[in-house]
């Protein structure tokens, strides 16, 4: 009797967690997830940026999967998040601000406590950044803020500073002290940087050690900088009223604001990409560098002045696309770019799916690790559903549509206004052809895609 109970056992066991090609007997990888907070996809040495200092995660790009075209479904803490976690749309998901929680049933399907009751010790390092009560307990490790942002510099007990991203890097190296060889692991480490830190003005708090560093350099002002973008707007927008205008005018407003503002935020990248140098070496001194997979990627897009903006939000291009880099040493694939659209809610099924697990069917994202292994795509997105409704005209005007990566759709909600972009031939976003009778018949494809999505992501 005993005996079957066993074998019944393993058996709903390999049913609850079924092994896929990646996973090893008794040699299931250890994970470490890096999210960066404002991290736009074109501010990496990978991307083409010749001027940003990011020889890390450059290096992390040339030796695994950098995604070339990695999105998010939402350009905003929080929500983007709780995309990250749960694999899930907004839509789905339901966490549309900064105060609301996973529910418990929710949480238990985030791919940390899936990891979790697969046996893996998990640990959260950073900024957590989904609702008001933090499920601190539920991790075997825990080292956050526990509110929504965490301040740049803390004092410690001799009375000298340390900046947030250096408390991070802290925590990451006492995770591996104690957890590394003891069994698999997925760390999920949060930075601040390089996002702003709020305030009348916003501030950007660098590390001491890079306070010069770009100083003799000149960052070129965007292709939309000038006012005649700003004035492109339709008029609900075109407020001073509007988050993205107000947070724009302190740093963004003249040139030489913007040259201060851009290097700062570089420079706080620049930090990020140290941290990732740091693990990387303390995984080879730990003996464990050949089965950790390293995952990184920025939780939203920023605008840095363009279009007359500051922040993230909006469906521009530089608000949703992020860098997205997956380096698994194990991989089969060599390293390479990969061009097919990759998203937020990607990174639960494909943490999931690396470490031998399958994803549960309320995720609606991807798993990626075919694009490791060598795997054959059978088929594969070309689009994906944006959404943003946190607070609504004036300060953020709501919107929704539908992004490929050579066509955009924006719907602005409340107002039924219509942005359509060819990004081929317009990859900044200056010609909206939603009132152009020369892409009508193109423009109601899309109309007729983003009402069946609308219905989809909530199914």
């Amino acid at each position: 009797m005993q005996l079957h109970k066993t074998i019944l056992t393993a058996i709903l066991g390999v049913l609850l967690f079924p092994l896929t090609s990646w996973a090893q007997p008794g040699r299931q990888p250890n994970i470490i997830f890096l999210l960066a907070d404002d991290h736009r996809y074109d501010a990496l040495g990978a991307a083409g940026n010749t001027i940003i200092r990011t020889p890390h995660l450059d290096r992390l790009a040339r030796e695994g999967v950098y995604f070339k075209n990695a999105y998010v479904t939402t350009a905003i803490c929080s929500v983007s998040r709780a995309s990250i976690l749960s694999g899930q749309y907004l839509s789905r998901h339901g966490i549309d601000d900064f105060a609301k929680d996973f529910s418990p049933g929710a949480l238990a399907h985030t791919y940390p406590l899936l990891l979790k009751k697969a046996g893996y010790t998990i640990g959260f390092a950073g900024k957590y950044g989904v609702g008001a009560n933090p499920p601190e307990t539920e991790f075997d490790y825990w080292k956050c803020v526990n509110k929504g942002q965490p301040p740049y510099w803390y004092k410690r007990a001799d009375g000298s500073l340390i900046h947030d991203t250096d408390t991070v890097a802290n925590s990451v190296a006492d995770f591996l002290a104690h957890f590394a060889g003891k069994g698999p692991f997925c760390l999920s480490v949060s930075f601040k940087a390089p996002h702003e830190l709020d305030g009348n003005p916003p501030l950007y708090p660098v590390q001491k050690r890079f306070e010069t560093l770009y100083s003799d350099t000149q960052i070129p002002l965007p292709a939309t900088y000038g006012p005649e973008y700003w004035e492109k707007h339709p008029a609900f927008f075109r407020t001073d009223e509007n988050i993205g205008r107000v947070r724009w005018k302190p740093l963004f407003s003249t040139p030489e604001r913007y040259q201060e503002t851009a290097k700062n935020y570089y420079r706080l990248v620049t930090g990020v990409d140290e941290v990732a140098g740091k693990i990387r070496q303390q995984l080879e001194a730990l003996g464990i560098a050949g089965n950790t997979i390293i995952v990184y990627m920025g939780d939203n897009g920023f605008c840095l002045g363009e279009h007359g903006l500051q922040g993230k939000w909006f469906g521009f291009e530089e608000s949703i696309r992020v860098p997205l880099i997956i380096y698994d040493p194990r991989a089969a694939a060599p390293p390479h770019t990969e061009e097919k659209i990759a998203l937020n809610i990607d990174i639960a099924p494909t943490l999931l799916d690396l470490a031998g697990l399958r994803a549960p069917g309320v995720m609606q994202g991807k798993s990626l690790a075919p694009f490791l292994s060598g795997r054959r795509v059978k088929s594969w997105r070309d689009d994906f559903f944006y959404e943003h409704t946190f607070l609504g005209t004036p300060r953020l005007p709501k919107t929704a549509g539908v992004v490929k990566t050579d066509w955009k759709y924006i719907m602005y909600t409340e107002h039924g206004y219509e942005e359509f972009y060819d990004l081929r031939r317009d990859p900044h976003e200056t010609r909206n052809l939603a009132d152009d009778p020369e892409y009508s018949k193109k423009l109601e494809a899309f109309r007729k895609r983003y009402l069946a999505y609308s219905k989809q992501v909530k199914d």
